[in-house]
């Protein structure tokens, strides 16, 4: 085997799939009050975020809504319970704060991403469906829009990596939080959207099983929303 390919193995393993050692058992009372916090902040997050993304682009409203969703992800997940930061293996077999890997996770899914473009651009209905995300960073303030989807991207990982995750225990944790997301994207109505709500929602609940906190997943999450966002639309326009 090739040296870049035990290195590729090694990373993927130490970002993916080993668990770094942690004890974060909670009382019965606790985990309870937690799920009853994320049960209700869900319900009201997919409402919201429904209501946002059929605002018409150029509407000023849906910054208002925006700011809104990400108000009830941050509150939803902060109050359920602790949340823990995470850490991750080093290669010298010690421990630090997730910063090489989420990131490395992060270019590697907008690479793969904007490759999926050459297909989507190809395609106008689902072409029109990513247009209908971006339209109101196409008609209203880019980096109004850019900042929203950051706060956004950090209250959805405090939400559904963090206190979703912890609510639902042990088993199935990422196949749960996972479903858990991408169903409450779907509440958009649109498809492309709900189908890169399950490509990240696998790669974020992976990181947060292996580190054990939210840091990671919440670094993957802003700098894959934010190239998307920015990215995104010059390409499909190259494409068509």
């Amino acid at each position: 085997m090739t040296r870049p390919i035990r290195e590729l193995r090694a990373f993927a393993a130490a970002a993916l799939v080993a668990p770094v050692p942690r004890d974060h058992h909670e009382p019965p009372a606790l985990v309870r009050r937690r799920r009853v916090v994320t049960a209700v902040t869900l319900v009201v997050g997919s409402v919201i975020l429904a209501v946002a993304l059929r605002i018409p682009p150029g509407d000023d409203s849906f910054y208002i809504a925006a700011l809104a969703l990400a108000a009830v992800w941050i509150v939803g997940g902060l109050s359920a319970g602790r949340l823990h930061v995470g850490w991750a293996r080093t290669r010298e077999g010690g421990f630090a704060r997730p910063l090489v890997q989420p990131v490395a996770l992060a270019l590697l899914a907008v690479a793969i991403f904007l490759a999926g473009a050459v297909v989507v651009g190809q395609v106008p209905w689902l072409a029109d469906r990513v247009d209908a995300v971006l339209a109101h960073a196409r008609y209203g303030s880019v980096w109004l829009v850019w900042a929203i989807t950051v706060v956004n991207g950090v209250g959805e990982e405090l939400f559904f990596r963090g206190a979703l995750f912890a609510s639902v225990g042990r088993r199935h944790p990422i196949a749960i939080t996972t479903v858990v997301y991408g169903l409450a994207t779907a509440a958009t109505g649109n498809l492309m959207l709900a189908v890169a709500a399950l490509v990240l929602g696998v790669i974020t609940a992976a990181q947060r099983r292996v580190t054990g906190g939210v840091l990671a997943p919440i670094i993957t999450h802003v700098i894959w929303s934010s190239s998307m966002l920015l990215l995104l639309p010059p390409a499909l326009d190259l494409l068509r």
